[in-house]
């Protein structure tokens, strides 16, 4: 897939040839890069539904997003530090989160922006200084699949630093995050396209 996880797409059985069509029964196993070891999850049968007005039909299974889930945690994928130039960039697109991106990728984010929220970090940083942060993954995000659409759980801590002018970071705060996303897809001209809604 990239440099941090690789899949396994193996048959499982022999294809199931049919005259009106193909059934191909794939593993769909994300693991680490250079680590095939198996993941801590069950994989559980699941069944497609009967249609035959399609050319092509593409079931994917909670297990297999639970071992990407997996397999990107172990690689750190998780773990990200936003600098400055980053966050005007708007290059970050993980889904750990996500919304906390977003948010601050419409800000110049600064201590006097913290600094207005909470009143310590006004009271020790009186000139503005810009911020980084270092945000990680304390368990693997779990992903649900529901009948529109998935949800993600994801429990992580962010460390917020100072940048002083000699450019040596200064840590401010740390705060633990627990957030549930539900994500609904559809496909709109001719793309799929994906919202999101912050559940809690």
């Amino acid at each position: 897939i990239d440099d941090l996880a690789k899949v396994d797409y193996s048959l499982n059985s022999l294809p199931a040839v049919f005259q009106p069509f193909i059934d191909l029964d794939l593993k769909g196993i994300v693991y680490p890069a250079g680590n095939c070891s198996g993941p801590p999850y069950v994989a559980a049968p699941f069944t497609i539904p009967d249609q035959s007005d399609s050319m092509l039909y593409l079931a994917f299974s909670e297990y297999f997003f639970q071992t990407s889930s997996f397999a990107y945690y172990t690689a750190g994928a998780f773990n990200i530090t936003i600098a400055e130039e980053v966050i005007k960039s708007g290059k970050l697109f993980y889904l750990f989160f996500f919304f906390f991106l977003q948010t601050c990728s419409y800000f110049n984010i600064s201590t006097e922006i913290f600094g207005s929220i909470i009143p310590e970090v006004a009271k020790y940083s009186v000139t503005p200084y810009p911020v980084m942060l270092k945000l990680m993954a304390t368990e693997i995000p779990i992903i649900s699949l529901e009948q529109d659409s998935f949800t993600v759980e994801i429990e992580g801590s962010m460390e917020v630093f100072a940048v002083l002018p000699d450019s040596t970071p200064q840590s401010l705060f740390t705060m633990n995050i627990a957030a549930n996303t539900s994500i609904a897809l559809n496909i709109f001209d001719q793309k799929l396209m994906g919202s999101l809604c912050l559940n809690r």
